[in-house]
C-alpha cells in the first residue's frame, strides 16, 4: 500500500481563476515594468511621502489594468494559455524596453512583424534568453501546471464580473488619488504610457491588426498618370538611389562629425550634401513607404500612403525601367509588382558569409543589368548598412578603424565608446560602398547621363538618454533617430543633360531643410516626369534647372 502511494503522481494544485489572474498581474507589474518604474521614479526623493503614494497608486493601477484584460477575455478553458502568453510577451517586451530604451507602440510592433529571421537571431542574446527563462518560461510553465477550480457557469460569471468591477474601481480610485502628480508625469514623459507592459503589446497588436484590416478593405487610389518625353539627341538617364540603413547625421563626417567616417566621399568635390535632412519615420517599415510616396511626413497617413502608387510605379508608368536590389528585408511594398532582386543570401566569396552579405554585394552583377538596359534606368540599392545591434557584422575586418569595437550582440556588455567605435566602422564601410557605386557610375558616362542620391532611412540612438537602437514614436523621437545624411552626386556632363545648375543646388543645400519628404518630388522633377501629385515646393531642383 505504501509503495502504491509513493508511485501516485502528485496532485496538481487547484486555484480560483481570479486568484490566478491576480497573481500573474502582480508578478507582471513587479518584473516586466522596469522601464515604467524607472521613468516614473526618475529624480524623485525616495523618502518623500509623495513618492511612496505614487508608487502604491501606480502599482494598484498596473495590477488592476492587467487583471481586467485576461479576466474579460479568458474563459476557464483558455485562461491558462492566455496568461502564459501574456507572461512571455511581458518578459520579452520588458527586457527590450529596459535594456535598450525601446518603446513598444504600433510602429515597433510593425517592425517586429517585418523582421526576418536573421535580424531576429541577432537580438536573441544569452542575456535575453536567460531573462525569458526566468521571467517568462518558468512562470508560464507554473501557470499551465496548476488547475483552475471548476464552477457552474452562473457562479463563474457572477464572480468574474464582481472581480472585474472591483479591479476597475481599485485602479481608477488609485489613479484619481494621485492624478495631479501622475498626469503631470505622463505629460512630461509621453513615452511612459508605452512602457506599461504587456498592455502596450496588446494595444499595439490590436492597432496594427485594425490598421491592416482597414488597408485591406480600403479602396486603392487609381494609378497615377505619368509621362516623360526625352528631348531628341539626349542620352538616356541612369539614376541610382541608395537607401541607407540606420545611419544618423550626427556621426556623418560630411555633416561635421569630427571623426573621418566618410573620408572617400569627403575627398570628392562633386557631391551636394544636404545638411538638414530629416527622416519620415524612425523605422524602415515606416520610412520606406513614406519616402517613396508623394505625401511624406508633412501629410502622413499610412493607409493613404500604402494605397497610392509609389515613386517607382510612377517612373515605370512613365516608361522608365525600374529595379529594386535589396540586401535586407524587402521593399515594404514600395516595389510591389516591379522587378526586384534580393541579394542578401548570395554566396559570393569575400562578400558573403554566415547567411549575410556586405553591402558591396549590391554592385555584384550590376554591370550586366546596365548593359541590358534599353533606355532610361532607375536602380534602388537598399543597404544593410548600420543595422543594429550587431554593428560589427556590417563591415569587413579591414574597416576596424576605431578600436576597441563592440563585437557582441548584447550592447550592455560593451562600453558606449566601444559601441560608437563599431557604429563608426560600419559608416566607414558605407563610405567605401558609396564611393564604389559612384566609380561604377562614372564608368557608364559615355552611354548615360548618370546621377546618384543617398539618404538613410532613419537614424539610431547610441546610448543618449539611455536609449539604444531606433523605433521611438515619431512625436517624441530624439534627433539622433530623425536626422539623417543625404546627398546628390551629378557629374557636370549629366548636369548639363538634365539641365541642373549645380552651383544653385549647392547654395540651396547649405540652407534648406530637406529629407524624405523631398525625394519623390525631386526625382520626378529631375527626370521631367509629368504626374499630378508632383509638388514643385518639395522639389530640391526647382529653381535650379535651366531650359
Amino acid at each position: 500500500m505504501k509503495a502504491a502511494l509513493e508511485r501516485r503522481p502528485a496532485r496538481r494544485p487547484e486555484i480560483a481563476a481570479e486568484w490566478l489572474i491576480l497573481a500573474v498581474s502582480a508578478f507582471i507589474a513587479a518584473t516586466a515594468n522596469g522601464a515604467f518604474w524607472h521613468g516614473l521614479l526618475a529624480d524623485r526623493d525616495a523618502g518623500a511621502p509623495g513618492t511612496w503614494a505614487i508608487v502604491a497608486a501606480s502599482a494598484a493601477m498596473l495590477v488592476s489594468m492587467h487583471f481586467v484584460l485576461p479576466a474579460l477575455l479568458g474563459p476557464r478553458a483558455l485562461l491558462r494559455p492566455l496568461l502564459a502568453l501574456l507572461l512571455l510577451a511581458a518578459a520579452a517586451a520588458g527586457y527590450y524596453a529596459r535594456r535598450y530604451g525601446v518603446v513598444i507602440d504600433p510602429s515597433m510592433i510593425r517592425n517586429v512583424l517585418a523582421t526576418d529571421t536573421r535580424e531576429a537571431g541577432e537580438l536573441l542574446t544569452l542575456g535575453m534568453l536567460g531573462h525569458m527563462a526566468v521571467f517568462g518560461l518558468l512562470p508560464a510553465a507554473a501557470v499551465l501546471w496548476v488547475r483552475v477550480r471548476p464552477r457552474t457557469w452562473r457562479r463563474a460569471i457572477a464572480l468574474r464580473a464582481g472581480a472585474i468591477a472591483a479591479a476597475a474601481v481599485l485602479g481608477v480610485g488609485a489613479l484619481l488619488a494621485v492624478f495631479q502628480d501622475f498626469g503631470s508625469t505622463m505629460r512630461n514623459q509621453k513615452s511612459l504610457r508605452y512602457t506599461m507592459t504587456p498592455a502596450n503589446v496588446v494595444w499595439s497588436l490590436g492597432a496594427v491588426g485594425a490598421a491592416r484590416v482597414g488597408q485591406t478593405v480600403a479602396t486603392r487610389e487609381p494609378p497615377d498618370p505619368a509621362s516623360r518625353e526625352r528631348p531628341a539627341g539626349r542620352r538616356p538617364t541612369l539614376l541610382v538611389v541608395v537607401v541607407g540603413e540606420t545611419v544618423r547625421a550626427a556621426n556623418w563626417q560630411l555633416n561635421g562629425y569630427a571623426r573621418p567616417t566618410t573620408p572617400e566621399l569627403a575627398a570628392r568635390q562633386d557631391l551636394v550634401s544636404f545638411l538638414q535632412a530629416r527622416a519620415c519615420g524612425t523605422s524602415t517599415e515606416v520610412s520606406l513607404p513614406c519616402m517613396f510616396s508623394p505625401y511624406g511626413r508633412a501629410d502622413y497617413d499610412e493607409t493613404r500612403i500604402r494605397a497610392t502608387d509609389s515613386l517607382l510605379h510612377v517612373l515605370a508608368r512613365a516608361g522608365m525601367q525600374v529595379l529594386w536590389r535589396d540586401n535586407q528585408a524587402g521593399c515594404k511594398g514600395v516595389c510591389a509588382g516591379l522587378p526586384e532582386e534580393n541579394v542578401s543570401r548570395a554566396t559570393v566569396p569575400g562578400l558573403c558569409a554566415d547567411e549575410r552579405c556586405f553591402d558591396e554585394i549590391l554592385l555584384h552583377g550590376l554591370d550586366g543589368i546596365v548593359r541590358a538596359a534599353s533606355g532610361d534606368l532607375v536602380v534602388v540599392l537598399h543597404q544593410l548598412g548600420n543595422h543594429g545591434p550587431a554593428y560589427f557584422r556590417r563591415y569587413p575586418d579591414a574597416f576596424r578603424r576605431w578600436t576597441p569595437a563592440c563585437e557582441k550582440n548584447e550592447l550592455r556588455q560593451c562600453s558606449r565608446d566601444e559601441i560608437v567605435n563599431a557604429y563608426d566602422n560600419a559608416i566607414a564601410y558605407t563610405d567605401r560602398f558609396l564611393s564604389r557605386t559612384i566609380a561604377f557610375l562614372e564608368g557608364q558616362r559615355e552611354r548615360f547621363d548618370v546621377a546618384m542620391t543617398y539618404v538613410s532611412d532613419h537614424g539610431e540612438s547610441l546610448g543618449e538618454r539611455g536609449l539604444f537602437l531606433h523605433g521611438m514614436p515619431y512625436a517624441i523621437a530624439p534627433r539622433e533617430q530623425l536626422e539623417v545624411p543625404m546627398f546628390w552626386w551629378i557629374p557636370d556632363d549629366a548636369a548639363r543633360g538634365l539641365r541642373v545648375d549645380l552651383a544653385c543646388l549647392r547654395s540651396r543645400a547649405a540652407t534648406r531643410a530637406s529629407g524624405h519628404d523631398d525625394l519623390y518630388h525631386s526625382i520626378v522633377g529631375l527626370l521631367d516626369v509629368r504626374t499630378p501629385r508632383y509638388l514643385e515646393a518639395r522639389d530640391l531642383f526647382a529653381g535650379c534647372r535651366s531650359g
